[in-house]
């Protein structure tokens, strides 16, 4: 279940690249604060995962409501 819900949320994830910087910028829209920065795709890619695996276990250890992404939702009070 942890893993769709990853992959929905995922599938939202918007890029660019910062050209004063040459790093490429990620974000979820819809998740605050979930972003990353790194040199390349694949490490912007790996880093908005890390921060979206901390972002639902930040929301889950405290029962904070979770986005329902295409018909995959973790439930609250059951995964604690």
């Amino acid at each position: 279940m942890m893993t769709d819900y990853i992959q929905a949320a995922m599938q939202r994830a918007t890029y660019r690249l910062s050209q004063d910087e040459d790093l490429v910028y990620g974000e979820i829209p819809g998740f605050d604060r979930v972003t990353a920065c790194a040199e390349t795709m694949e490490a912007c890619r790996s880093e908005l995962v890390e921060a979206l695996e901390e972002w639902i276990f930040f929301h889950l250890s405290r029962q904070l409501p979770m986005p329902v992404l295409d018909g995959v939702e973790l439930p609250v009070k059951d995964m604690l």
